[in-house]
């Protein structure tokens, strides 16, 4: 007899405990043997994740309760990373929707909500962080049900379970402040309210391919769900390639799942969630079904790109010191590594043979990519983030966000004025009388290039962004770019303490003293709205002549510490980023300044055409 089986998704926005939860319902199914050392946030297996406490890939993980087997797949809360969430969502029977009790649903809950609704899944609503001194689980309920309204759910959608958790303490409730002390709220309601998968083990094969893994004795991994029949190591089955083309192949090894581990199986039947090992060439998407009686599925289906940027090989007079891999050989082929396992990717050829264009969700994602490949020893140049227009019936259309900000009451003013010089347009405000904001924008995906910068500096720090591809308008002409110039080195050598002390009151320096620089790389930002050539490698001159200045001491400004995404967002149409596994630099595209074009009149142009 076969174990019954549930397929959940846990989906939330961005910080609001997902995570956490899947620690605790992994701890407390024991999974973990009573002796065995256990970090936080188990499921963040990346770097980056962990740094910067946000889940990037879907990621899945089994859990037993009570003889029921409980596939649970963690995805990502950033909408830049939706590829990955419409994929997991193809994996499951139903969706756990997690929000936080104090700041209610976010853009990325309504991103995730719409696609599950849209899939006919199942919800079960589970309010986290009930401890929070500000929590209000009563108004965000109904929030959530205002929620649900909205994207048309239907009167069995509305009828949702909801379960008040605290995902830190490992505590599930039906009603706050019952005595429950455990998840076995969770877990009963879980084996209740989700379906088990449909599909008959004795029906013709067909299998979906919704996510690859690389295993350095197996190679490619193909993780996939078994829709229909029955999957037995050893015979002969048949992949259904994106151009419906079938390729023959043996299953060499199979997989299931088993907490966090994976446990060799002899056959895997429909239902459940298995990893194929040994398929060369199986991409995401694709589907595995009986060669004598193909039964092929439908290829998935994944949101458009709305952002581009220009990846090129480094040709700075730094190049090569710091990276191992420079050419554009190198730099093609991971790109087309990283093509394999991000659906919500596309590169393309540019003029040139060494340099690409790659289109993705957001800068975001695109960061992360820049940020993984500089770690792998990759040294590149990358160029503004540009939007992906489209052309129907003759219209240029350009995608359209909502946009989400919340900040205290004072900077309401600042920001409503900063939004509406890149066209954004108000919906609707909300004041939860607790000192925030929380305001609802519709405004043009190029308006927030370069916004969460600018947005963070004019209100200290204290505001909160969020945004969501809401679909795509009218192109609304040009948008005024940066306003404010770049201090440009004039020459090459290395930044002396006295050359920036001279320099620092013409703008924001980007760099210390004892700093290698070059011609054309850029120093700092200009408080004016041109470039400025200045010689930061100046030093004093020593003479035997006294005099009262002589000896004044020199005090620096701390230079504005330049990460990889506030350097992304900086740089305008004529300007790199300079990325290696050590450095990242911003340079001019021109580096030699008498060949240069004057920055004053590019600014004069799109400022009037504005």
């Amino acid at each position: 007899m076969t174990k019954s089986i549930r397929n959940i998704a846990i989906i939330a926005h961005v910080d609001h405990g997902k995570t956490t939860l899947v620690d605790a319902m992994l701890r407390q199914s024991g999974i973990f043997r009573a002796n065995q050392e256990l970090v936080e946030r188990v499921m963040d297996s990346n770097d980056l994740e962990r740094e910067r406490g946000i889940t990037i890939l879907a990621k899945n993980t089994e859990i037993e309760y009570q003889g029921t087997k409980i596939n649970i797949v963690d995805t990502p809360g950033h909408s830049d990373f939706g590829g990955e969430v419409e994929r997991a969502l193809r994996m499951v029977d139903g969706v756990l929707v997690l929000v936080d009790a104090s700041e209610g649903p976010l853009p990325q809950t309504r991103y995730v909500l719409q696609k599950a609704l849209a899939a006919k899944l199942p919800p079960i609503m589970v309010l986290n962080k009930i401890d929070r001194p500000d929590a209000r689980a009563a108004a965000v309920l109904d929030e959530i049900y205002d929620l649900f309204i909205d994207l048309d759910a239907t009167e069995d959608q509305l009828d949702f379970p909801v379960i008040y958790t605290n995902a830190k303490l490992g505590v599930a409730h039906l009603k706050v402040g019952d005595d429950s002390t455990t998840l076995q709220p969770l877990f009963e309601q879980i084996v209740k309210s989700i379906p088990p998968p449909s599909g008959d083990p004795a029906a013709a094969l067909q299998i979906q391919v919704t996510n690859l893994d690389y295993s350095d004795f197996l190679g490619r991994v193909a993780i996939a769900r078994v829709f229909g029949g029955t999957l037995v190591r050893g015979t002969e089955v048949g992949i259904v390639k994106l151009d419906g083309k079938i390729q023959p192949t043996k299953i060499t090894k199979l997989f299931t799942f088993r907490g966090l581990e994976r446990d060799e199986a002899e056959q895997v039947m429909a239902g459940d969630i298995v990893a194929i090992a040994g398929v060369e060439g199986i991409q995401i998407g694709e589907s595995i079904t009986d060669l004598a009686n193909p039964a092929p599925l439908e290829p998935l289906t994944i949101d458009e790109p709305t952002l581009t940027m220009v990846f090129t090989i480094n040709t700075s007079p730094f190049a090569g010191r710091e990276g191992q891999y420079v050419t554009s050989r190198d730099l093609r082929a991971r790109l087309e590594k990283e093509l394999l396992t991000n659906v919500s990717l596309r590169v393309e050829d540019t003029g040139t043979t060494d340099a690409f264009r790659v289109l993705g969700r957001g800068e975001l994602q695109l960061a992360i990519l820049i940020e993984t490949m500089r770690r792998e020893g990759y040294e590149l140049m990358v160029g503004k983030p540009e939007i992906v227009v489209r052309t129907e019936n003759g219209r240029r259309l350009e995608p359209l966000e909502l946009l989400i900000v919340d900040c205290p009451e004072n900077f309401i003013g600042i920001v409503m004025e900063l939004l509406g010089n890149r066209r954004g347009e108000m919906k609707k405000m909300v004041n939860h009388n607790s000192g925030r904001v929380r305001m609802e924008f519709s405004i043009p995906s190029r308006g927030l290039i370069g916004l969460r910068s600018q947005l963070m500096t004019d209100t200290r720090g204290t505001a909160l962004i969020h945004s969501l591809l809401e679909g795509w308008t009218e192109y609304a002409g040009d948008m005024a770019m940066r306003l404010t110039g770049a201090l440009v080195s004039d020459r090459g050598g290395v930044s002396t303490a006295y050359a920036i002390w001279g320099i620092q009151e013409r703008g924001e320096m980007f760099v210390g003293p004892a700093i290698e620089v070059y011609e054309g790389m850029i120093l700092g930002e200009n408080a004016r709205e041109d470039d400025m050539n200045v010689n930061v490698t100046k030093e004093k001159k020593q003479t035997n002549m006294r005099s009262s200045s002589a000896d004044e001491a020199i005090r620096l400004i701390p230079p504005r510490d330049m990460t990889l995404e506030k350097a992304i967002e900086f740089i305008a149409d004529d300007e790199f980023v300079e990325v290696t596994p050590k450095s990242i630099r911003l340079r001019k595209k021109v580096l030699d300044a008498k060949k240069r074009p004057k920055r004053w009149q590019e600014i004069r142009a799109s400022t009037e055409s504005a």
